[in-house]
């Protein structure tokens, strides 16, 4: 037997306003309707559930067992539906998305002043995470974009490139090779340097672009994060070699110069799934970035 929502609302009408019309105009509908949805109840349960007079309408027996039954499942029908209309309305007016840390801080907050002029009262969740983790963070449905480095992606994954960020030499402003245009990868052969660990993108782009050539430097240091990078620069104890966009707002006492021989660069974009359209406020948001770039 099928579950008549109608044939339910109205009998539960008809009980809670003791007549016909009342419960017609109770639901907004004519008196025809509700009488015509009770009779295909009451058939489909093969049960008289009203005892109908010129006067008055009275539960029968089966409808004064039926009607609080009826009525509870009504209510929990009703406020399911609020639930899913709630937490799908609010969704849409959430933006999720994935963004390297180092990206976040240096680019985004002209992005979001704009998207926020655009947007007043959209809800946005950031996820910060590496490179490495932003496909998976996309790929599972947790973000509906990321924001990360460019380089073999997840088949299910499209990129769209945004800017490209050379790599630079940070050293002490005191430093020999401060008031140099540029310095190559040869110069800093003995030198002590610090890169990444094995895991971060950054140190994938590097040692990639070097090959072989890579063992041939001091690698004395080896972390997870930029700004331990750059307080191990600091101390004086190694050059980094970060990308330039990790050299803006340097810390005191330190220097950015040109690598070059070979100049090694990385690619920034913007990772979707494929063949998926963008929410509202996904196009709202890259159409921001895209202007940010575009200036």
């Amino acid at each position: 037997m099928k579950f008549d929502v109608l044939g339910i609302e109205a009998f539960v009408s008809v009980a809670e306003q003791g007549s016909f019309s009342r419960a017609a105009s109770h639901l907004n509908v004519s008196q025809t309707a509700i009488s015509h949805r009770l009779r295909k109840l009451e058939q489909s349960l093969d049960l008289q559930l009203f005892n109908r007079t010129t006067r008055r309408v009275t539960l029968t027996e089966a409808g004064a067992d039926l009607f609080p039954k009826a009525r509870a499942l009504m209510g929990d029908f009703e406020q399911q539906l609020s639930l899913v209309r709630t937490r799908h309305r609010d969704k849409t007016e959430e933006l999720a998305f994935a963004c390297m840390p180092t990206i976040a801080v240096h680019i985004l907050a002209p992005v979001f002043k704009e998207f926020r002029r655009r947007e007043p009262d959209a809800h946005v969740r950031l996820f910060d995470k590496s490179a490495t983790e932003i496909g998976e963070t996309v790929s599972s449905g947790r973000a509906e974009f990321g924001i990360a480095i460019l380089a073999a992606n997840r088949w299910n994954l499209t990129a769209e490139p945004l800017f490209s960020d050379d790599y630079v030499c940070i050293c002490p402003k005191n430093h020999a090779f401060v008031g140099r245009s540029s310095v190559s990868w040869a110069d800093l052969v003995d030198i002590p340097l610090v890169r990444s660990t094995p895991s971060i993108a950054n140190r994938i782009i590097l040692d990639a672009a070097l090959g072989a050539r890579a063992e041939r430097y001091r690698w004395d240091f080896e972390v997870q994060h930029t700004m331990t990078a750059l307080m191990l620069v600091q101390a004086g104890l190694a050059l980094a070699l970060v990308p330039r966009l990790s050299s803006r707002q340097l810390p005191k006492g330190l220097a950015v110069i040109d690598l070059r021989g070979p100049r090694i660069t990385r690619t920034v974009g913007l990772l979707r799934r494929r063949n998926e359209q963008p929410s509202r406020l996904a196009r709202q948001f890259q159409d921001a970035l895209r202007q940010h770039f575009h200036a």
